[in-house]
């Protein structure tokens, strides 16, 4: 290498940070990288920590952006929740790759440590069921988990009062003249709900006609997306965990793969992927 080293002070760059922010200072860097604490000597339980504490960060930015989208979808403001919808499919596709970096990880080095995490189990993620139930899925037995921390119920509870971004958009449809039945009198929002004939023929007319309903039919597209990439995720979890652990129990006491693979069969919003079938 040849030439004097390249200073980026000459340019500009600010090189002095004593008493002024920092890039680390911003961030906070020292509490983020100082969070990994394994409990064991094992080469692999921070990567196994670093996987699950981004994975929990990307959730937070997922549950941030969901509550955005549904205050513009109640507010009519619907490009806004179009771009906030993509985001969130982006940000479900980032989770579903990083499942590629555990599976670097072997069955025997995941043995190492296995032991060190006690109960403690993804299946308990307060934020993973915080999207759950702002999407919509509300299996009010997925509170239980998290009975012992009355701050974390109150924020579930919290979600539950109010329509799910699924009920919201079909509160859009009942606005914009559509007889989505029941659907448009609901009172208790914690009630699960089934499966509505009158809401799968509402959005078959926004699919028969998408120039007339453009926006509607944008909508109902844009939450296809995220769900699509939503089951991605859940999809590469269960053969993340497989190959890691074959058809054991979680160390939270699920039954693993096969409850894993039971998640995979739910819906967010079951009416949009059966209005494919009745076109």
């Amino acid at each position: 290498m040849s030439g004097k080293p390249y200073d980026p002070a000459q340019e500009g760059a600010e090189m002095s940070f004593a008493g002024r922010m920092s890039y680390g200072d911003y961030l906070h860097l020292e509490r983020v990288l100082d969070a990994q604490e394994p409990l064991s000597s094992a080469h692999d339980e921070l990567l196994f920590i670093i996987q699950h504490q981004t994975s929990e960060l990307w959730m937070k930015l997922a549950i941030h952006e969901i509550r955005a989208t549904i205050a513009a979808i109640r507010e009519d403001r619907l490009e806004p929740a179009f771009k906030m919808l993509s985001r969130v499919a982006r940000i479900f596709e980032q989770l579903t790759g990083a499942w590629d970096v555990l599976r670097t990880m072997t069955p025997s080095e995941y043995t190492e440590f296995r032991g060190s995490l006690g109960q403690s189990s993804g299946f308990q993620s307060w934020q993973y069921r915080a999207i759950e139930f702002l999407a919509g899925n509300r299996n009010l037995a997925m509170l239980r988990p998290h009975a012992h921390r009355p701050e974390i119920t109150a924020k579930l509870e919290e979600i539950l009062a109010d329509p799910s971004l699924y009920d919201e958009a079909l509160l859009l449809l009942a606005r914009n003249g559509f007889d989505i039945g029941e659907e448009a009198q609901r009172a208790d929002w914690r009630e699960t709900r089934t499966e509505n004939p009158k809401v799968l023929e509402a959005w078959k007319i926004v699919y028969r006609d998408p120039q007339t309903h453009w926006k509607l039919y944008e909508l109902a597209e844009k939450l296809v997306d995220f769900e699509d990439y939503f089951r991605r995720w859940r999809f590469n979890h269960v053969t993340t965990v497989e190959r890691i652990i074959g058809l054991k129990r979680g160390t939270g006491g699920t039954a693993g793969v096969s409850y894993l693979r039971r998640m995979l069969d739910v819906e967010l919003f079951p009416e949009l992927w059966k209005v494919r079938t009745e076109l």
